[in-house]
């Protein structure tokens, strides 16, 4: 039989240099937005969709330098590129080439690149206002009814299925043909988008209305909030610095989701004649447009396709914000 080694105290112990060694190093914790980015860092399809959301809002705020160096103003006809007995573009393709990026409108020659870079402006301005008015109504609609609950909560439920009952198509074609052409201060296209941004936003509200008040029944039964009831906290101070900053999050989730359908119901209008006023340029204006051209595919699909990519985007990076956001997908 092997005898047992001989291990010196000194070796077999640890030795204090070696236990300390860590114990300068600060350990730091990761905070939810931390782990929400370092998640969302990995999908690689979001983070694709994000990069493109940026890109189409540099897009949209430098509009006008963008046109002014590869384009033509969106309102400037050609009539010297439409042939004048077809009425359509000059050469193949509808007149594309180095001077018009996209090709030429029938009839006109306005430069369809410059369109679509000036309606971007138009689509996203309305999709992000109006998304921030659905937001911020129905953020306060959910809490009221999710923390105080009893009659509270009967009456914000019964008046969020009354808005999703609403014919939100049917009232906005019905409302846009009876706008003045002047009115609260603006007048014209103006006046279009602020009742766009008020239709679209104050009749969305219901849907994010019925997740915050989901989360805030949860919440408002977590340690947290009986610790600081226990404290003498009042209602005022549970709401806004208890549970809003824990709804974060959700609400910022479901407005990426939310800006898209905004957007693509904004370019409807725009398709059915009661949108923005022509000759502005917008992406469904665009699309009625082309609808009388049907032989010349570019222009129906330059402006399709952006509205594609500009949804898409949108989709694809407030899926991976969901999925970064809950722990439970992970």
């Amino acid at each position: 039989m092997t005898a047992p080694l001989d291990v010196s105290g000194s070796a077999s112990e640890a030795q204090p240099e070696v236990v300390l060694s860590g114990a300068g190093r600060a350990v730091q914790g990761r905070s939810l937005t931390g782990i929400a980015w370092m998640r969302l860092r990995r999908d690689k399809i979001a983070l694709a969709g994000g990069i493109t959301v940026v890109l189409l809002i540099l897009v949209a705020v430098f509009a006008t330098p963008i046109i002014a160096v590869f384009g033509h103003p969106p309102l400037e006809f050609h009539q010297d590129m439409i042939d004048s007995s077809t009425l359509l573009p000059k050469g193949d393709f509808g007149g594309m080439g180095s001077e018009y990026l996209l090709g030429v409108e029938p009839v006109n020659g306005r430069d369809i690149f410059s369109r679509i870079v000036a309606g971007a402006g138009v689509s996203l301005l309305i999709g992000f206002l109006a998304t921030l008015v659905s937001v911020v109504i129905g953020t306060v609609m959910g809490v009221i009814a999710g923390y105080f609950g009893g009659w509270v909560d009967q009456i914000i439920g019964r008046l969020m299925d009354v808005f999703l009952a609403f014919p939100l198509l049917v009232f906005a074609i019905a409302l846009a043909g009876v706008v003045p052409d002047k009115g609260f201060g603006l007048e014209g296209n103006g006046l279009r988008i602020a009742m766009l941004i008020f239709i679209i936003g104050f009749f969305s509200w219901p849907s994010i209305g019925r997740i915050v008040r989901g989360q805030t029944l949860s919440l408002r039964e977590r340690e947290f909030v009986d610790a600081a009831r226990s404290l003498g906290a009042r209602n005022g101070y549970i709401l806004f610095r208890e549970i809003l900053p824990n709804l974060i999050a959700p609400i910022l989730v479901y407005a990426t989701l939310l800006i898209p359908a905004n957007i693509l119901f904004e370019a409807a209008l725009s398709f059915l004649g009661v949108g923005i006023n022509p000759p502005t340029p917008t992406w469904g204006g665009m699309l009625s447009e082309a609808v009388r051209f049907y032989t010349l595919p570019h222009f129906v699909i330059f402006p399709g396709l952006a509205i594609f990519i500009t949804v898409l985007a949108f989709n694809l990076f407030g899926d991976g914000l969901r999925d970064a956001f809950d722990p439970r997908a992970h």
